[in-house]
Parts: structure tokens; C-alpha cells; sequence
């Protein structure tokens, strides 16, 4: 099985911690190049130093906040005017946790910025390169919520499902050029956003956060949560050429949990 990223070039968002710098160190130990994209620059610096080099790697980052689709337009055209990409991982953290029907207008539409315009514009900037390189790997880091919707996560729900359609159509489109688009949708994983939630579900139900995580447990087969590495572990198989025949697919990381085939 050929796993080498050796001489490949990637770009991951949302790579300073939680799942997307999980996968940025998958990447880069099997060998690939990786810009990172986040808008703390003080944290990227620290991960920049930290990623695997053996295989005389070059790593680099580009400073962007998702909130602000027009600065990551300008970021990514200028990188791609100068470096050939391979991967693409569109990531970025996910809407507050809430009710759908006390959301408001507003939240649906900076959500739908930071998420499918965000993922649009990095992937209309890279698929040039990808097509001349002959190919190309974009892989989306959605939620199971795609499949099942989950309790009081209103408007992440309805934007997942908007990035997962997106997703499927631009896989259409693309795969003739040996480019392949995908989702990983990750169940419970050990992160800041998934101690967010938990916070938020004890609050509003005024229980104790170890009662939550202990429902929350049960309803996984596994009875645990996930690690990032173990998302990151299905990214980088579908980063690789062995993924050359996966395309368009939503695959669920979560232990068991989602209640659909």
C-alpha cells in the first residue's frame, strides 16, 4: 500500500490544535509539505518547529481568520501564485452550541461563511494545481450530524449538511481529474470544541459535566471518546495515492455512534 506523501504539498486549516494538527503531523510524517492556516501566528510558529522533518520537509503557515472569507481569498491566492498544492484539508472550529430555534439569523450566516464559503474559496484557489499536478485530495472535516443530527447543535447541523452537499457535488465535478473530494466526519473526539459542548449541555441542564460525559459515553459503542490521531490517521489514508478510487464519500470517525447504515 502506497502511503507516501514524500514530495507532496499540503495545506491544512485549523491546524494549531484538536484535529487539525492531528493531521498535520500525520502529513507530515509521511512526508508531505504542510502550510498551515490559522489566525493565531504565535501558535503556528510553536507547531511549524514541532512537525516531522526526516524526509527534509518544508513546512511553512499563512496567518488568516475564517470570520473573514475576503482575507483568506487574498491569503490563498497569493501562496498558490507560488506553490503547487496537492491536499487540501478544510477545518475550522464549529458554531456555538444551542437550540436551532433560538439561533439567530446572523449566526446561520457567519457559520456559513467560516464553513462552506471558506472551504469554496480555498478549493477553487487550489483545484489549478491540482489538475496541472494531476492530483488532488480535498478532504473536508464535517460531523456525523451530516447523517444523524445531534441535540443542541442547531446551527451546525444545518451548515454541516450545506458542506456535505457541497462536498459531494464539487467530487462530481472534479473526480475526472483525478482530484478526489471526501468527508471525515468525526463522532466525540477529545478537543476544546467537544469540552465546549459538554460545558453548554451541563449548563443548560444544570447537571454536573462528568454526569454529561458519562451519557454521552454510553451512547458509543466504544463507551470512550475519540482522539485526533485517530481521525487524523483516515485523513492521511484519504491524503494518500491507496485512497486513488475513494471519492465523494462521507465517512463517519466516531466509535460506533451514529444510528445509520
Amino acid at each position: 500500500m502506497n502511503l507516501s506523501l514524500e514530495g507532496k504539498n499540503a495545506v491544512v486549516c485549523g491546524s494549531t490544535q484538536g484535529i487539525g494538527l492531528a493531521i498535520a503531523e500525520e502529513l507530515a510524517l509521511l512526508g508531505a509539505n504542510c502550510t498551515l492556516i490559522a489566525r493565531n501566528e504565535t501558535a503556528l510558529k510553536e507547531v511549524i518547529h514541532n512537525l516531522d522533518t526526516a524526509l527534509r520537509q518544508q513546512h511553512g503557515y499563512l496567518v488568516a481568520d475564517f470570520s473573514k472569507p475576503d482575507t483568506v481569498k487574498k491569503i490563498i491566492e497569493e501562496h498558490v501564485r507560488h506553490h503547487a498544492i496537492h491536499i487540501l484539508i478544510n477545518n475550522t472550529g464549529g458554531p456555538p452550541a444551542g437550540t436551532i430555534i433560538d439561533s439567530r439569523e446572523e449566526d446561520f450566516l457567519k457559520a456559513f461563511d467560516q464553513h462552506l464559503i471558506c472551504n469554496h474559496i480555498l478549493t477553487k484557489a487550489v483545484v489549478p494545481s491540482m489538475k496541472k499536478e494531476g492530483y488532488g485530495r480535498i478532504i473536508n472535516i464535517v460531523s456525523t450530524s451530516v447523517k444523524v443530527p445531534l441535540k443542541n447543535l442547531g446551527v451546525s447541523n444545518t451548515i454541516r449538511g450545506a458542506v456535505a452537499s457541497w462536498a459531494k457535488t464539487m467530487a462530481n465535478e472534479l473526480g475526472q481529474f483525478n482530484i478526489t473530494v471526501n468527508n471525515l466526519l468525526p463522532g466525540s473526539i477529545t478537543t476544546q470544541r467537544l469540552a465546549s459542548v459538554i460545558e453548554t449541555t451541563a449548563k443548560r441542564g444544570n447537571v454536573l459535566i462528568d454526569v454529561v460525559e458519562k451519557n454521552m459515553k454510553e451512547e458509543i459503542p466504544m463507551k470512550r471518546f475519540g482522539q485526533p490521531s485517530e481521525i487524523a490517521a483516515v485523513a492521511a489514508f484519504l491524503a494518500s495515492p491507496a485512497a486513488s478510487y475513494v471519492n465523494g464519500v462521507s465517512i463517519a470517525v466516531d466509535g460506533g455512534r451514529t444510528g445509520s447504515i
